[in-house]
């Protein structure tokens, strides 16, 4: 075990050292920083520093990134959740039986594919009967205007029975229409997730007039038949999501605004704003305003229901000079700098004007050029059993003999895990 003391002069408690450490905040962006004390290594930025123990060659290291040109975006962020824009229940528009049932639930169609069929006994005796009809008026027609001598009354009755040609000619229409919707087909392509029709059901009304050409719901007419649509079509290939935004972000954004999407397994997708709510809801004790957003192209693994986070775009600016906002110290003065770093190593302190922050890079408006590099953080470990402490970034001191400096509870309690001994870490107990 490391004894709870050191002799020597300037060691210091590890309650200490902990309490120094605390009063000093980093927020360092882009990357994961991680310390691991004991002469092993020390990681920032996703770089490994050598430990205390590989001497005096590992002085100091910097992270350096050169000011790069890109577009910067404002937005507004949400979530929501995704819903097919198809999702059709499809009927036959004619009475009849059941004969045929082309799909099962799970299918995927394309528009036009056969559903079902239903009889077209009834359907032909009226296309018949339509037919008929025609032909006799047509008849009439053609001996009126035979037999005309150019009076009043001849040439009403031949307007009359023109229009009674007119009229048959649209039944003998509505009838071979109807045959063809005996065929029920796909009005959209998608996957079929319900079928509620079986062979020998009745479906349609109990007239066998003619076509209504929908594909709206339809009455049953006898207990076999269905009593819900015949079928449910779900596209997979447009897609829209249903969002709110607060009161404050409901200014910023219009439609047509660019939306970045995520799904919960990190499918990332881009959309549009089509529909901007102007009336709130206060379900939520907050005024929100909903947000329909489309989705653009087609992504595998979609399915209704599926979570999703959104980035709305209300402003996006190209050819935007940025750096990483670490590299940025602004002044009580407002005056800000970064720290130019050479290709040799020389350090000088540029003045910049800065423009807007996002997300963890700042623009810079004037006093940087493309490409060059600024420090973004530097640190100094210690020389090993040197006795040197070395400095953490912005000061404080660093253990520098290997070891952590010895003695002093950690707050809460628990020791320091030290050498092979487990030791407690804080607030265990055991």
């Amino acid at each position: 075990m490391i004894p709870r003391t050191v002799a020597g002069t300037g060691r210091q408690s590890v309650a200490s050292f902990l309490s120094r450490v605390r009063k000093r905040t980093w927020i360092i962006t882009g990357g994961a920083v991680a310390l691991v004390l004991g002469g092993v290594a020390v990681y920032v930025f996703g770089f490994a520093i050598p430990g205390a123990q590989q001497g005096a060659e590992a002085r100091s290291f910097e992270v350096t990134q050169a000011a790069e040109v890109q577009t910067l975006e404002q937005t507004v962020a949400t979530s929501g959740t995704l819903t097919p824009l198809v999702n059709e229940d499809v009927d036959f528009a004619v009475s009849g039986t059941v004969t045929s049932v082309k799909v099962s639930e799970g299918d995927v169609v394309k528009k036009g594919a056969t559903l079902a069929t239903v009889d077209t006994l009834s359907l032909d005796a009226a296309v018949l009967q339509a037919k008929s009809t025609l032909a006799s008026v047509s008849a009439q027609l053609s001996d009126a205007r035979s037999s005309s001598s150019g009076s009043s009354a001849d040439l009403a009755q031949i307007s009359a029975l023109a229009a009674q040609v007119e009229v048959a000619e649209a039944a003998v229409e509505d009838a071979e229409d109807a045959v063809d919707d005996a065929t029920l087909k796909a009005p959209v392509a998608g996957t079929i997730t319900s079928v509620g029709i079986e062979v020998g059901d009745s479906v349609g009304s109990s007239s066998t007039g003619g076509s209504s050409g929908s594909t709206g719901s339809t009455s049953s007419t006898s207990s076999s038949s269905s009593s819900s649509a015949a079928f449910t079509i779900v596209g997979t290939d447009s897609w829209s999501v249903d969002a709110t935004v607060g009161e404050s972000d409901l200014a910023l954004i219009a439609v047509g605004d660019a939306v970045h999407l995520t799904t919960d397994d990190g499918t990332e997708l881009e959309g549009e704003v089509t529909e901007v709510g102007m009336l709130p809801s206060t379900t939520s004790g907050a005024a929100e305003y909903p947000v329909t957003v489309s989705v653009d192209g087609t992504a595998d693994g979609l399915f209704d229901g599926v979570a999703v986070d959104l980035e709305i775009v209300y402003e996006s600016r190209d050819g935007v000079l940025t750096v990483p906002s670490a590299a940025v110290t602004t002044a009580d003065d407002g005056t800000s700098t970064v720290t130019l770093v050479a290709s040799d190593g020389t350090r000088t302190t540029a003045t910049v004007e800065v423009g807007e922050t996002v997300g963890t890079v700042t623009e810079i408006v004037s006093g940087l050029s493309e490409g060059d590099e600024v420090l973004v953080a530097s640190f100094t470990p210690g020389e090993g059993n040197t006795g040197d402490t070395g400095q953490f970034p912005g000061g404080g001191e660093f253990p520098s003999d290997g070891e952590f400096p010895g003695g002093g509870d950690f707050p809460s309690g628990g020791d320091f895990p030290s050498g092979d001994q487990g030791g407690q870490m804080p607030g265990s107990n055991g």
